[in-house]
């Protein structure tokens, strides 16, 4: 009658979640380079421990009966309007011959004989039209009943975020960039902008604990324009970058005077990049931050200008 296909989460702490129906658009394979950083990880135990079964039992629980609500409502709405159609037209074809063979009885007892049609075979098809109205409402009313199948696992996938793949890559290169010393990397990048602007001849000022949407207002003398500008710090070779939904919808409302500041810390080292109108759409309603590949951010970018 119906198959739908679910998805289904578990989460490091055992719970379990409907995982709405494309979750995987928010994923992607890992490549060669990860699968390789992933041979030194030792899999949670949790992962040994009847994933399968609880899915089974969360499907059971909660997806089979609203798919069956659901499908029961249109099948129910479907027969009851396939019902209505039916009992109209028998029901005014066995009322036509009813009326007709009552005609014909009418006729032969007056003594007028019809060659082509007695009153006996206009019963007879009225009878006949009775029968197959009751048979097929009963047919009808057999679609109504439904029953779920057991869910089946058809696969599953291991999902790990972008962030640990960083975290693992910081930690490789030197344990001085490890998650830890993410702060120092921020202020790192914060500095090296606020130099930057200072020698461009502009008056920073640090406004990152306001959170307005960017890290530093930088005023443009004897104008009275300010740029706007957010800062974002990554250790050298990071992948992404993470951008809140404040930060783009302030972008986009300020598309001349917002400035994405990209900054590629390696050590003692602070490169600030300058990307002009970074985000051509607002993200969805429902998403608290988007990360954007770092990659095409920097080949968008240009030297603080």
């Amino acid at each position: 009658m119906s198959r739908q296909m679910q998805f289904v989460e578990m989460l490091p702490d055992g719970s379990v979640k409907s995982a709405g129906y494309a979750p995987y658009l928010d994923y992607r394979p890992v490549d060669s380079h990860e699968t390789a950083l992933l041979r030194s990880v030792t899999l949670p135990e949790w992962i040994h421990c009847n994933v399968e079964k609880k899915v089974m039992t969360y499907a059971a629980q909660h997806l089979v009966p609203e798919h069956l609500h659901d499908v029961k409502q249109r099948t129910e709405n479907l027969v009851g309007r396939t019902m209505v159609a039916v009992q109209n037209r028998l029901t005014t074809e066995i009322a036509y011959w009813d009326r007709r063979a009552e005609e014909l009885k009418e006729q032969e007892l007056a003594g007028k004989v019809n060659a082509r049609i007695n009153s006996g075979k206009a019963r007879l098809r009225a009878d006949e039209l009775d029968a197959r109205l009751k048979r097929r409402i009963a047919e009808l009313e057999e679609e109504k009943k439904l029953s779920p199948l057991p869910p089946v696992v058809l696969g599953g996938a291991l999902i790990l975020p972008v962030g640990f793949f960083e975290k693992m890559e910081e930690k490789s290169t030197s344990p001085a960039m490890f998650a830890r010393d993410t702060k120092r990397v921020e202020m790192a990048a914060m500095n090296a902008v606020m130099e930057a602007e200072k020698d461009l001849g502009y008056v920073p000022k640090d406004v990152s604990a306001q959170k307005v949407g960017y890290d530093i207002e930088s005023s443009v003398p004897g104008t009275g324009k300010l740029r706007f500008i957010e800062v974002k710090g990554r250790v050298q070779g990071a992948a992404t970058v993470t951008v809140t939904r404040r930060e783009i919808l302030t972008a986009l409302n300020k598309p001349d005077d917002f400035i994405l500041a990209l900054v590629e810390v390696d050590g003692d080292s602070a490169t600030p990049r300058y990307v002009r109108n970074p985000f051509q759409r607002e993200p969805d309603f429902a998403a608290n931050s988007v990360n954007y590949e770092l990659r095409e951010l920097i080949q968008k970018s240009t030297e603080p200008n």
